[in-house]
């Protein structure tokens, strides 16, 4: 039937645009088709945003079902991804007042074993908030 193997890259162009993705001619006769979500790295809108009909791309072949000759293509898998911004890591907070002491110490947490229902958490939260408000009332006496 095809001559297209999953996993090869070929170039192709777009005969068509719907909401849902485009259409890829990767020779005279044969075209598949590139899910929206397979356009670009990163979330996609609007296609048109993206691709115009007549627009060159390279394309690699995810899918083929022989059944029916359909073919799942993806512009995204040819290209390199873009690099994430690294995440800065989660500074513990200043809960304490100065830098002599006298500040909280801050609350050891338990290791999470198993799963938390929300109950557990919903009272695990209003100890906290109590403790925090606690110790607010104090510091607002002295």
């Amino acid at each position: 039937m095809s001559n297209y193997e999953v996993g090869s890259i070929v170039e192709g162009k777009v005969t068509g645009i719907k909401p849902f993705g485009a259409f890829v001619a990767i020779d005279e006769k044969k075209q598949g088709l590139v899910h929206i979500s397979e356009v670009a790295h990163g979330f996609v809108k609007d296609i048109n945003d993206v691709l115009k009909v007549g627009d060159e791309v390279k394309v690699k072949i995810m899918n083929v079902e022989e059944e029916s000759g359909k073919i799942s293509l993806s512009i995204r898998a040819t290209q390199e991804a873009p690099e994430r911004p690294a995440r800065p890591a989660n500074k513990p907070r200043n809960t304490g007042g100065n830098a002599g002491g006298g500040g909280r110490k801050p609350q050891q947490q338990a290791p999470q074993q198993g799963f938390n229902t929300l109950e557990d958490k919903l009272k695990e939260w209003l100890k906290q908030s109590n403790e925090i408000q606690a110790d607010l009332n104090k510091r607002a006496k002295k």
